[in-house]
């Protein structure tokens, strides 16, 4: 069916192109919202009647009659009709929409993805800093992140995953700290306890382990504790050692893998943040005011011109991001997209400027931005709000031990990055159609069971008379098939995996919807055959989406 819906698209183009010169190339389909108006709809004739100064639905006709007499309408099309001012409202026969079982069945796993386009992109995610476990707002941001990697490859991307951390700064300093005060005995409450320490209990495991001279390993790092009370900065090295540890344990249960792990710190010690510097002053985008260094950034949109090195030396947080984004673009990345919560909003213009000024090639607009907002955990009808583990927030592996990694990735998904999320946690664990990912692993688990109950041989089915297919149930199923590789394609370009989870859910609801109003093993073997045909190809397109959103497709329930 996708093919033939371009051979229909080829010829609506060729018949723009015939009444004006470049219409051609605007040649488009989109879905009525109506189904009974037909399976697809154009609007050229009202964007073309006003140059032509023509009325809108007597260029419908004349389309409509062209249209009528091409060879490849008259074989696919059933009926044109014109509604309204001038809409162009198509329906295709049985036969054209069955071929999109074929077609998906021929794919299999690479239904809906398309060839490589040669071009990379980096997405940077998560990039937590070793300071704690990670929380559901990082669940969020994870799912987020491999979602969209998992988009882009599927339209031909060479994507690399990307892990940006502060390995220095005051914040490290703080859990170098509150480790050493651990350690002494120390605990939050004590007079002794700072205001600004972490709080929580995996503070005493780091301090305890320390102690015991223990080594901890993660996927960057190794490092063996001496147990000596004053070495300090042996306690930030093990203690950045054992949380970016505990986070790898993280990203392992919610199955989320990087390629790369960037230190903050690199920035500094290879000369990049130096570098950067010197080539915003040479390029004359800073200047001097009360002792410190400033950025122009008004040249380039901000609402004020920025801080970069502060009067004691130091440089605001910023200055690494742009020197980090260089060389991001160094290394050949084109395209790259950052997912941060909504609080970095304030840095997207600064960043962007500073890399405008440095005059490196870099485009406007680079780097792509998604911002996510923070989750609200809901159990037994209250909120939660605290973990003992972590002191003061719900970390990541809670709400995974609670639920399952399916669940959370699904449920993180199924909004808006942008939006505010509650994640229901007694939701999750029900086994009923009011739990999403339920409903959509049921239909595919449900597949699976009678295509084990037939027991034939599924290659069979690639060549099966799918003639029968032709009862309103299984042509809505059919027409829902055919939108898989569009919809992967604009949620691509929208940072929108959520489109997948609405997509998903909408098939799921087909298919339930066609196996209660029509038995799939019957004894007519060409009718049995073109459903287990038909089935088949809806399982295969539902366990593409969940794999694109990193969640599995269970065969049995």
């Amino acid at each position: 069916m996708l093919k033939i819906k371009q051979e229909l698209l080829d010829g609506l183009a060729a018949e723009l192109e015939t009444l004006s010169p470049g219409a051609g190339a605007k040649a488009a389909f989109e879905s009525p919202k109506v189904a009974a108006h037909g399976d697809f709809a154009s609007t050229a004739a009202m964007q073309l009647a006003k140059p032509l100064n023509l009325v809108p639905r007597q260029l419908a006709e004349t389309l409509r009659g062209a249209l009528r007499a091409r060879v490849e309408y008259e074989q696919w099309v059933s009926d044109i009709d014109i509604a309204g001012p001038g809409f162009i409202n198509i329906r295709l026969k049985p036969s054209a929409k069955q071929q999109i079982v074929r077609e998906v069945l021929q794919a299999g796993a690479a239904f809906g993805t398309q060839p490589s386009n040669g071009q990379r992109l980096m997405v940077e995610f998560v990039s937590a800093n070793p300071t704690g476990p990670l929380h559901v707002g990082h669940g969020r941001q994870a799912a987020l992140g491999d979602a969209i990697c998992s988009l882009y490859q599927t339209q031909g991307w060479q994507v690399h995953r990307e892990f940006y951390y502060n390995d220095a700064g005051v914040q490290i300093g703080t859990l170098a700290t509150s480790t050493q005060l651990r350690a002494q005995g120390k605990k939050p409450g004590d007079a002794e306890w700072p205001e600004a320490a972490y709080n929580g209990e995996y503070i005493q495991d780091i301090a305890n382990d320390f102690l015991a001279k223990k080594t901890v390993k993660s996927d960057d790092r190794e490092f063996t504790a001496s147990g000596d009370l004053n070495d300090l900065d042996g306690m930030r090295q093990f203690a950045v050692a054992y949380l970016r540890h505990e986070q790898d344990l993280d990203l392992q249960a919610f199955a989320v893998k990087f390629d790369h792990y960037y230190l903050e710190s690199s920035l500094y010690t290879s000369g990049r943040v130096a570098a950067t510097v010197q080539k915003l002053i040479d390029a004359g985008k800073t200047y001097e005011l009360d002792g410190a260094l400033w950025l122009k950034s008004t040249d380039y949109g901000d609402d004020k011109d920025r801080v970069m090195r502060k009067s004691d030396g130091s440089f605001t947080y910023f200055v690494p991001d742009v020197a980090y984004h260089i060389a991001k673009w160094e290394r050949g990345f084109t395209k790259v997209i950052n997912i941060q919560g909504t609080d970095h909003h304030g840095t997207i213009a600064r960043v962007r400027a500073g890399l405008q000024a440095a005059g490196v090639g870099i485009p406007p607009g680079y780097p792509d931005y998604v911002l996510h907002t923070m989750v609200r955990v809901v159990r037994g009808g209250e909120e939660v709000k605290i973990s003992k583990r972590a002191g003061s927030y719900v970390t990541l592996r809670d709400l995974i031990e609670w639920t399952s990694k399916d669940a959370v990735r699904f449920f993180l998904l199924s909004r808006k990055p942008d939006t505010e999320y509650t994640f229901d946690v007694d939701l999750a664990v029900q086994k009923n159609n009011d739990n999403p990912v339920y409903y959509v692993q049921y239909a595919h688990a449900r597949i699976c069971s009678v295509l084990a109950s037939w027991g034939g041989d599924l290659a069979r089915l690639h060549a099966a008379d799918l003639s029968a297919l032709d009862s309103a149930p299984a042509q809505a199923l059919m027409l829902l098939l055919a939108k898989y590789p569009a919809m992967l394609t604009d949620a691509a370009r929208d940072f929108a995996p959520h489109d997948v989870t609405f997509y998903l859910r909408e098939l799921a609801a087909s298919y339930h919807s066609y196996y209660d109003a029509e038995r799939i093993l019957v004894d007519d073997e060409r009718v049995k055959t073109a459903r287990l045909a038909l089935v088949a190809a809806t399982a295969q397109v539902l366990h593409n989406g969940l794999a694109v959103l990193g969640v599995g497709a269970p065969q049995k329930m």
